[in-house]
C-alpha cells in the first residue's frame, strides 16, 4: 500500500479542523492522493463555488493528461452515467431522468415514504428488546432510502439485500482486497442486465420501465447509457440519502438545545435539513474535475490535465460565507450551502433526499421522545474515506 500524504491522513482523522487550516494556509494546494498520484484539492468557498460551474472543468476522463488519473474502473455498460460526462450527452441524459424528480412525482412519493418510515420504525420497536438499544443507520437511515429508490425503480424486494452489500463494498472498497470491489461490480452489472431484460418483457409503473421506453421507442439512449443510468440512480440516491439522514441523527443528538428546538418547532424541519447537509453533509468532496486548459483557481494555476477536488464540506465551514461556521443553528439564516453541488451538476435527486430526510427525522423524533446517543460520541466510527461522510453504525437508545 502506499503511504498515505500527511494531508489526507488529517482529512480522515479530523477533516473539519484539517479543512480551517487549508483554508488558512493553502487553500489552492497540490497533494498526494489517496490512489498515490497528484490532486489539486480546492477549500474556499468562493473557489469551490466558481468552479462547480465552470465549463473548462470537465468530468469525461478523456481530458485527464496520461498517467495523472487511475480511479476505479467500471465497466462501459456502468461507466456511462452523468458523473463522468460534459454537454451534449450529459444535458441530453439529465432532462430525460428529471421526469423522475418532478414537483408531482415528489409529492406522489410523500405518502409512501411516511408510510415506510412508520413501518421502519415499528421493526425498530420489535427488534430492540428490552435494552431498548439498536442500530439506527443498519435499521432505519439504510433501509429507508434502499426502498424508496427501489420502488422508484422497480426493484424487487428480494434483490435489495445484494444490492446494499455491493454498495457498501464499492465506497469503501478494502485495499488487501481488490477483488471484492471487481466481484461487486460484476455482480451489479449481472444485476441490472437481468432486470432491464425482466422489465422490457414486462414493463411496470415504475421509472425504469419508462426509461427503457425512451431507449426502445424513442431511440434517445444507448444500451450502456440506460444500464448506467439505472445503476447511478440506485447507488447515488441510495448511498448519500442513507448518511444524510444518519449524520442529520447524530448532528441533533450531539446538540441538545437544537434537538429541544426542532421537537418543540416540527415545521423547522425543512430548513433544519439544509443545515445538516451545510454542517455535515455525505460528500465532503464533488466528483473530480479536468481542466480542458490551465485554470487559475484562487490565484493558483492549474495545469490542465491534471485531477482537481473540489472540498464541498470545507466550502460549507467557510467563515467567510457562514457565521461561526462549526455551530449547528437550525434558524441559520446564510443560505448558499454546496452539500448537493451547483451549476449544471447540481444533485438530480436532491428534492428527494432533502423530503427523505425531513419525513425521516419527523417521524422519528415523534416515536421516541427519549432518544439519545447508545454510546459516547467519541467511540463512534466514520468509514475510512475522504470521499464520504458517514457512519459505520449508529448505536441509539430510546
Amino acid at each position: 500500500m502506499t503511504p498515505l500524504d500527511p494531508t489526507v491522513k488529517s482529512l480522515l482523522i479530523d477533516p473539519y479542523g484539517t479543512y480551517a487550516e487549508l483554508r488558512a494556509e493553502a487553500p489552492v494546494q497540490r497533494i498526494v492522493g489517496p490512489d498515490g498520484l497528484p490532486v489539486w484539492l480546492v477549500t474556499r468557498y468562493p473557489d469551490v463555488r466558481q468552479a462547480l460551474a465552470d465549463p473548462r472543468l470537465a468530468l469525461d476522463r478523456a481530458h485527464a493528461a496520461p498517467g495523472n488519473y487511475r480511479g476505479f474502473a467500471l465497466p462501459p455498460a456502468l461507466d456511462a452515467n452523468l458523473l463522468n460526462m460534459d454537454p451534449p450527452d450529459h444535458t441530453r441524459i439529465r432532462r430525460l431522468v428529471a421526469q423522475a424528480f418532478t414537483p408531482r412525482r415528489m409529492a406522489a412519493l410523500r405518502a409512501p415514504i411516511e408510510r415506510v418510515a412508520e413501518q421502519l420504525l415499528d421493526a425498530v420497536e420489535d427488534t430492540a428488546g428490552p435494552s431498548r438499544r439498536v442500530d439506527l443507520l443498519a435499521r432505519y437511515a439504510a433501509p429507508l432510502p434502499i426502498t424508496v429508490i427501489c420502488d422508484l425503480l422497480g426493484v424487487p424486494e428480494d434483490d435489495r439485500h445484494d444490492f446494499r452489500a455491493w454498495t457498501d463494498t464499492l465506497i469503501t472498497p478494502d485495499p488487501d482486497r481488490p477483488e471484492q470491489a471487481r466481484d461487486a461490480v460484476r455482480a451489479m452489472l449481472a444485476f441490472f442486465t437481468g432486470l432491464i431484460g425482466r422489465k422490457r418483457a414486462e414493463p411496470a409503473d415504475d421509472l425504469l420501465s419508462d426509461l427503457i421506453a425512451v431507449r426502445d421507442e424513442q431511440d434517445r439512449l444507448s444500451e450502456e447509457e440506460l444500464t448506467s443510468l439505472a445503476f447511478l440512480i440506485l447507488f447515488a440516491g441510495y448511498e448519500n440519502t442513507v448518511h444524510l439522514i444518519a449524520n442529520a441523527v447524530l448532528a441533533l443528538l450531539t446538540h441538545p438545545e437544537q434537538l429541544a428546538t426542532l421537537r418543540a418547532e416540527p415545521e423547522l424541519v425543512a430548513g433544519a435539513v439544509e443545515e445538516f447537509a451545510r454542517f455535515d453533509g455525505p460528500a465532503p468532496l464533488a466528483i473530480r474535475r479536468f481542466p480542458r486548459e490551465d485554470v487559475t483557481i484562487g490565484g493558483v494555476t492549474v495545469p490542465e490535465g491534471e485531477t482537481v477536488l473540489l472540498s464541498l464540506a470545507s466550502a460549507n465551514r467557510d467563515p467567510e460565507q457562514f457565521g461561526e461556521p462549526d455551530r449547528l443553528d437550525l434558524r441559520r439564516r446564510e443560505s448558499g450551502h454546496l452539500a448537493l453541488g451547483h451549476g449544471i451538476h447540481y444533485c438530480l435527486g436532491a428534492p428527494l433526499a432533502r423530503m427523505e430526510t425531513a419525513l425521516a427525522i419527523t417521524a422519528l423524533l415523534r416515536r421516541f421522545p427519549a432518544l439519545a446517543l447508545g454510546v459516547p460520541a467519541e467511540q463512534l466510527r466514520h468509514r475510512p474515506t475522504m470521499r464520504a461522510r458517514g457512519l459505520l453504525e449508529l448505536p441509539v437508545r430510546f
